[in-house]
């Protein structure tokens, strides 16, 4: 299967992490950029000033969401912000199984845990 990468825009800029997690969960660009555009739901991400937005895509035999995280580079601390379309870096993205519960810790795979965490320093909790 032969996968498009995004191109870095004035708007946004991806990191070689999600390009390689895109071609993994099969997702495209415009996916990605339409959870971020009308997210069904924002947390802040694990990892300090990021954010974390997800959209249901539930199938007749499976649910599941997929979730995008990223920095606001110019409203680090203010989701609701995210509208002013200011330069944001795309960091990671992964579909998650199931349904995960409104205000609990973002539901991140354990592997991609810990290939952030040399991105990131992490809070050794999210770690276990």
């Amino acid at each position: 299967m032969f996968v498009r990468f995004p191109k870095d825009t004035a708007s946004i800029s991806w990191t070689n992490h999600i390009k390689n997690k895109m071609a993994f969960y099969g997702l495209s660009e415009s996916k990605i950029k339409s959870i971020l555009s009308y997210p069904k739901r924002k947390e802040e991400g694990i990892a300090p000033d990021t954010f974390a937005s997800m959209k249901r895509n539930d199938k007749k035999n499976r649910k599941e969401e997929i979730w995008v995280m990223y920095i606001d580079k110019k409203n680090k601390m203010k989701v609701s912000t995210l509208k002013k379309r200011s330069k944001i870096l795309m960091i990671s993205a992964w579909r998650y199984p199931g349904v995960s519960k409104v205000g609990a810790q973002i539901p991140i795979p354990e592997d991609m845990l810990s290939e952030l965490g040399g991105f990131f320093k992490l809070p050794e909790e999210s770690l276990l």
